[in-house]
């Protein structure tokens, strides 16, 4: 795939991506939404988008072919930010008023979360290309945030969504990724 065509698919791939934010949201807006499932499905859902992110350089360093995957890496990251903050939207509609929401702030599986979340706002609000340019070297480390993010997000889905299994299986789905990308010869930039 050429640097043209990856360009070409970018904007039909966050186009794709964002539809299952957008439907779950509108299933919370129907007379019989589940909100408690929703949110569930909203939160697996970012953090397959998130492992995807960051799991992309190991997938491109795999084969030759897949090398401009790499630079994919941005909508899947953006995807999975918008995706929380969606599951953040309908975590909030299902509990329904700010009390509950607060009770449950000292809750290692809730603050696993909103850790998450925050950790992936400075990494969405400079995911531009003129961000890229101010920050200089200063945007790589920046980015490196996403890892805690990631095992935070793990973290939450593995305590309060009865996600084990999920949360699981992405870990060693990014461990086994991250094996192959440093066990390769080649860099990805």
């Amino acid at each position: 795939m050429s640097p043209v065509q990856t360009r070409t698919l970018r904007w039909p791939l966050w186009l794709v991506l964002a539809l299952p934010g957008a439907w779950l949201l509108w299933q919370a807006g129907q007379p019989a939404a589940d909100l408690d499932e929703l949110a569930n499905v909203s939160g697996q859902l970012a953090g397959v988008l998130l492992v995807l992110a960051i799991g992309l350089t190991g997938v491109a360093r795999l084969h030759p072919a897949l090398a401009q995957l790499v630079h994919l890496r941005r909508a899947f990251g953006l995807a999975a930010f918008g995706t929380s903050v969606v599951h953040l939207l309908l975590y909030l509609l299902a509990m329904g008023a700010l009390e509950p929401v607060l009770a449950e702030l000292d809750v290692p599986g809730i603050w696993t979360g909103w850790a998450a979340l925050l950790l992936l706002v400075p990494l969405a609000l400079t995911s531009t290309d003129a961000a890229m340019r101010r920050l200089g070297r200063g945007w790589k480390r920046l980015q490196r945030l996403a890892w805690p993010a990631v095992a935070l997000a793990l973290a939450h889905t593995y305590i309060v969504h009865d996600g084990q299994t999920l949360a699981m299986a992405l870990a060693a789905v990014l461990i086994l990724l991250q094996i192959t990308r440093f066990n390769r010869g080649r860099t990805v930039s």
